[in-house]
């Protein structure tokens, strides 16, 4: 059974910090420290320390962290047909989506003065993509078809090898489809301190992109600044609102295969109908008992997963703009209705038949998402991520002219002299005097 939060007769006012997933601080500060010590321990020492903390964390030892291209080619064709075919698929739809995405040229000519913008991808892009419970070759599609199609030069992938030190060749297999141009058997915050900084081997980035632990999440937000970050993509979470027209078992196993992904994760129902809680409770039991990874699904459902009771459909997507979970299903007679007051949401999937493994997969739409409440203000991966907008501006001596005063009287006004002067030495007209 989920932990039922009550929030019936509360009013308007949602309180974000009680809905949140709850975190053990002095942990995350444990978790911090050591994330700060591999960063520091990688800089120093390069590839001797991303060799020994692969040792230390994922228990394997890596002989070469390099995978040589002729992997990739041998992996894509020893894989399964039908898996092949579902990278292929999937790397398709993505490309179509992604491919929308190509900037306008924006431009714009008014008083003389014309403005346009030129758009620049960064020159090395380097994508993280989880190997540990589970290979995540989708991943590898969602961050490096964008990246290509942004016209990046180099891209780059960095992959936690496996307990024989070497790089699941599904893994190897999706990065031949996306064109990756190399790939490094390496994990966890090692490697994305690898990327930020450089090593003997691995280049250093200027983008580092894709989801992870809290150690790989933590580890972005230390290197950001160092290098662009697309948002904190961390562990996963999802919000079902659900009415009476939700099948049960639809929004129980939602929950579950959210939960699959393993610790830290946030798994919730809201609903306005009690029945409904009762009715997923009972599926969730139903079907856990032949769940293959019951133990992490419990584990996580423990600390993560919760029922919210609300008055109405209004107070449920409240309920879920307060959280601004990475996904949020509307699993509603008319989701449309709802879509329109959603605020906060990764990305949001409409109707019983739109579970959120759709967008994981083959949709087209990114799964690389913002987790904790990052949703706020951040958005999900985009081709935009790898590319720089550089405004261009140009006009003649004319159109000079005709603004000259007005740029003199604000350069006069902020007290910038200098800036004043760039125009009066042009035009050989006097500053505006403005009092200070």
């Amino acid at each position: 059974m989920l932990a039922r939060t009550d929030l019936r007769g509360a009013g308007d006012t949602i309180d974000a910090a009680f809905l949140a997933r709850p975190s053990d601080s002095s942990s995350d500060a444990d978790v911090l420290a050591t994330v700060r010590d591999i960063i520091a321990d990688v800089r120093a020492r390069g590839d001797a320390a991303v060799r020994e903390l692969t040792a230390r964390y994922d228990g394997c030892t890596v002989d070469r962290l390099r995978v040589p291209p002729e992997d990739r080619l041998h992996a894509l064709h020893a894989i399964r047909s039908d898996v092949r075919d579902a990278l292929q698929f999937a790397r398709d739809q993505i490309a179509a989506y992604h491919g929308l995405q190509e900037a306008p040229d924006v431009r714009t000519r008014r008083e003389g003065i014309e403005v346009h913008e030129i758009v620049r991808p960064v020159d090395r892009a380097g994508l993280y993509a989880p190997g540990g419970r589970a290979p995540l070759a989708s991943t590898v599609l969602m961050t490096a078809v964008p990246a290509r199609i942004a016209g990046v030069p180099e891209v780059v992938l960095c992959v936690p090898p496996d307990r024989d030190g070497r790089v699941p060749a599904v893994m190897l297999a999706a990065a031949a489809l996306a064109d990756v141009d190399e790939v490094y058997a390496a994990g966890g915050a090692q490697a994305i301190a690898a990327m930020a900084y450089g090593t003997e081997t691995i280049p250093r980035v200027d983008v580092i992109v894709g989801p992870g632990n809290r150690y790989v999440a933590l580890a972005k937000q230390e290197v950001s600044g160092v290098v662009g970050i697309e948002s904190t993509a961390g562990p996963s979470e999802l919000v079902v609102l659900a009415d009476e027209s939700a099948p049960a078992e639809f929004v129980a196993v939602d929950l579950m295969a959210q939960a699959e992904h393993g610790p830290d994760g946030a798994a919730v129902l809201v609903t306005w109908v009690p029945e409904v809680a009762d009715a997923v409770d009972a599926a969730l039991d139903r079907l856990l008992a032949g769940a293959a990874r019951r133990r992490e699904i419990e584990s996580t459902l423990e600390h993560g997963g919760r029922t919210v009771l609300v008055d109405d459909a209004r107070g449920a997507v409240e309920v879920a703009n307060a959280i601004a979970p990475e996904h949020l299903e509307l699993m509603t007679a008319e989701p449309e209705k709802l879509l329109a007051d959603v605020r906060n949401a990764g990305a949001v999937f409409c109707g019983a038949w739109a579970p959120a493994v759709i967008g994981d997969y083959v949709s087209g739409a990114n799964h690389v998402l913002p987790t904790a409440r990052s949703a706020r203000y951040a958005s999900a991966l985009r081709v935009d991520d790898f590319r720089k907008h550089i405004h261009v501006v140009n006009l003649d001596e004319g159109a000079l002219r005709d603004v000259a005063g007005k740029v003199t009287a604000l350069a006069g006004v902020e007290g910038l002299d200098a800036h004043a002067q760039s125009i009066t030495i042009r035009t050989g007209s006097e500053p505006s005097r403005a009092r200070r």
